[in-house]
């Protein structure tokens, strides 16, 4: 079954809401309970916006520009194509 980010806290989804970002907090990205993302890198805000969709710990992502990518929660942790990105409000990331 894949739901909308909307559904994701009842349905058997990932918990996957908020920001997320890579340990030297260059790429921060916003996932948003409508499901909507926002990208940020570095000092560019909203360098990539877009969807995304849950089913269990897997996204899906459409870009605005229509650019796909796919990303998997494991241990607590997205993995998006080649970026491992941590929440914003975990202590624990790698040194």
């Amino acid at each position: 079954m894949t739901g909308d980010a909307r559904s994701g806290r009842d349905s058997g989804h990932a918990d996957v809401f908020g920001m997320w970002m890579t340990a030297d907090g260059q790429i921060r990205q916003e996932l948003l309970p409508d499901g909507r993302y926002d990208e940020a890198r570095g000092d560019r805000r909203s360098a990539y916006t877009g969807r995304y969709t849950v089913t269990g710990d897997h996204l899906d992502y459409v870009d605005d520009t229509g650019f796909t990518a796919t990303g998997d929660i494991r241990d607590g942790v997205l993995h998006h194509e080649h970026l491992v990105l941590y929440r914003e409000d975990r202590t624990e990331k790698p040194s």
